[in-house]
């Protein structure tokens, strides 16, 4: 088999890179997760405001696509003119009755040509009456269609022009009710208008059956009237949607008429649908699609404000256009989660908001379940919830943002790749992630990657690998820090903007030390008015307290215990933005004091001695401290001989994920020297 060849050009700005996967929206959701532990919030912000892809095109969230929605409707109310719908009935009928006048004068003057006064008398009377029929033409449409029914046309012309201007406008009035038949309509005679009449009655009659608990014939009625319907409906509901949105749109439009305007529609339907039976069957069909369909719009009304005229066809596009918006749009503010966005009718949306928006609403509809195919979230009872991968890519993304950020002097000589490398093997393997050293194991990866092939058909020829084949071999840490990250979780965290900063930190610790010292003890206790300790599957869910108190006495009692239960080098690292305002009394209460007294700083104190006493080191990160929290801070350590760092929300991360790695670094060198 050929080697496969590759050709490479040079970014010139004009390519188009990687669409949108399931990596980029869960880098999307991080901050919000991370601040507010939501999934199922994070992802309806993330609807409700959109995104950038990774090639920096737009997403459009359901604010904008809205917007467009509100403005293409408003854009047609501001261009369109429904007074257009008679202008062009009433110039046909002039240019008809015109055509007529030219027949009726060249038909006197052939009179007179003729030289026979008789002849000439009798046509001079007969032309007198006709014009003086067309003088009294009623100036209102209606009337007029029918004077013209019953006028004797002198013009075979004009004649003609007239039926066919009759026959399309009964056309359109009957479009209304069903829109498919409107090919099935054309040049109707006698008996078609029967069979539309029985028809229309079959299907009333369907319409009560279902009523009484029976279910109608449809097979039967699409065999027999089948031919009224080219586009094939379904079932009897796909038929009826299109039916009622068709008449619920003719409503609208008349609802947006003025009155005037209104009564000559209505009575031009009247007058070209006389028909009682008919008419009766249609005014049934109107009824029984009401009630099957009440939010169809048949109240809706629009305030056209254009220049634009509509003739008939055109107002009915514009209404059926203005209908389907306002049912977007109701769609759109009744989504509660990307998903739902799969029922829409993408190529109507694009046909009425353009591609950007449409192309928009199509990719967030999949955001759900291309996290749920890349194993990243599950849905639950109809509730999404972060999966085990999810969580491990939500800790993986806190740590790339923050060394993201971390410049190389911060950074120092620290080799990440190096960790580990020098010690003693385990002869354990594990799939490579990021981040870690890169200790190949080559007879499981080339292994890996001749599985692979064979997975996938492929036989002989040279072996070749992918980043999915890589295996690399774990080693035995020699040095072993056991760390208790006790997290501030007041209520002035938030209120500061320091709980985000804080939540990333732990996110970021946690997936480092899964990482890169997977023998290491990473514990979580979280504090407020009490502390408790958390798992590392809560910590994306974990939020602020809604209480006031900073108890880091209880706080440094859970963290001891948890330590207690471990060995090697043993630390706390605690983040917070207060000083002491809250113990644990002898009563076992918690009691809240501000600003804090001197039992409260005593009691926490005394369990910073006990820490002390058992070899734990306390090193402090202070958010916004103030003169209290660092008079405090300092008191600390100097009974603990730990550290004390200063840092404000956007430089917390780099001190502490640099601290924890130099004190890393230093300990293995130790080790290894000594």
């Amino acid at each position: 088999m050929a080697a496969r060849r590759f050709r490479y050009s040079p970014w010139d700005g004009t390519q188009r890179g990687f669409e949108v996967d399931a990596s980029d929206i869960m880098e999307q959701l991080t901050d919000d997760l991370l601040y507010h532990g939501d999934l199922n919030a994070a992802m309806r912000r993330m609807l409700q405001d959109g995104f950038n892809d990774r090639n920096g095109e737009r997403i459009q969230g359901l604010r904008e696509m809205l917007e467009k929605l509100r403005a293409e409707r408003q854009e047609r109310l501001d261009r369109f003119d429904l007074g257009g719908v008679f202008d062009d009935i009433a110039k046909e009928l002039r240019e008809v009755v015109e055509q007529e006048r030219a027949a009726l004068d060249e038909f006197a003057q052939e009179a007179r040509a003729a030289d026979d006064a008789r002849r000439q008398e009798l046509t001079d009377q007969v032309v007198a009456e006709r014009n003086m029929q067309l003088e009294m033409l009623p100036n209102d449409l209606a009337g007029q269609v029918k004077s013209l029914q019953n006028y004797d046309f002198t013009s075979s012309e004009a004649q003609q022009r007239f039926d066919e201007l009759v026959g399309k406008l009964r056309e359109q009035l009957m479009a209304q009710a069903v829109d498919q038949m409107s090919g099935s309509m054309q040049d109707m005679s006698p008996e078609d208008m029967a069979r539309m009449k029985d028809m229309l009655a079959e299907l009333n009659n369907m319409l009560e059956q279902r009523a009484s608990g029976t279910e109608p014939d449809f097979d039967g009625f699409m065999d027999k009237f089948g031919d009224f319907f080219p586009e094939n409906p379904q079932t009897l509901d796909e038929l009826l949607e299109v039916m009622a949105q068709r008449m619920a749109a003719m409503q609208a439009m008349m609802n947006s008429m003025t009155p005037e305007q209104r009564q000559q529609l209505q009575d031009l339907s009247n007058q070209l649908l006389e028909d009682l039976d008919l008419r009766w069957q249609m005014d049934q069909l109107g009824a029984n699609l009401r009630g099957l369909f009440p939010d169809a719009g048949w109240g809706q009304k629009y305030d056209f404000g254009g220049v634009d005229p509509l003739d008939f066809p055109a107002a009915m596009q514009a209404m059926s256009d203005l209908g389907d918006l306002d049912q977007l749009e109701n769609l759109l503010k009744g989504t509660v989660n990307p998903g739902a966005l799969a029922e829409v009718d993408i190529e109507r949306a694009r046909e009425l908001v353009g591609d950007e928006t449409a192309e928009s609403m199509q990719r967030m509809a999949e955001l759900s379940k291309m996290l749920q195919d890349a194993g990243l979230i599950d849905n639950k009872e109809g509730r999404l919830e972060l999966t085990p991968e999810g969580m491990r890519r939500l800790g993986k993304n806190a740590l790339a943002q923050l060394f993201k950020k971390l410049s190389k002097d911060m950074l120092g000589g620290h080799q990440i790749d190096n960790i580990g490398i020098g010690h003693e093997r385990t002869y354990d393997t594990k799939t490579y992630e990021w981040g870690d050293p890169f200790n190949l194991n080559i007879n499981r990866t080339i292994g890996n990657a001749v599985r692979r092939r064979a997975a996938e058909g492929g036989v002989g020829g040279p072996v070749r690998l992918t980043p999915d084949d890589f295996e690399i071999e774990q080693t035995e840490q020699m040095v072993r820090t056991a760390t208790v990250l006790m997290l501030d979780l007041s209520l002035s965290m938030p209120m500061r903007e320091n709980f985000l900063p804080a939540k990333k930190v732990a996110m970021a610790l946690h997936s480092l030390i899964s990482m890169q010292y997977p023998r290491d003890y990473l514990g979580i206790v979280g504090f407020s008015e009490v502390a408790r300790v958390l798992e590392a599957h809560q910590l994306p869910e974990v939020s602020w307290d809604f209480v006031y108190g900073t108890n880091m006495q209880h706080g440094f009692v859970l963290a001891r215990q948890l330590l207690a239960r471990q060995h090697g080098t043993k630390q706390i690292i605690m983040i917070t933005d207060g000083e002491p305002t809250a113990h644990i009394n002898r009563y076992g209460e918690p009691e809240f004091h501000y600003p804090p007294v001197r039992e409260t700083v005593d009691a926490t104190l005394l369990e910073v001695s006990r820490c002390t006493r058992d070899q734990i080191r306390i090193n402090t990160f202070m958010l916004d401290a103030d003169r209290g929290l660092q008079h405090f801070v300092e008191r600390m350590t100097e009974l603990n001989r730990g550290r004390a760092f200063f840092t404000s929300p956007e430089t917390l991360g780099d001190f502490v994920l640099v601290d924890f790695l130099e004190q890393k670094r230093s300990l293995l060198r130790g080790r290894r020297t000594g």
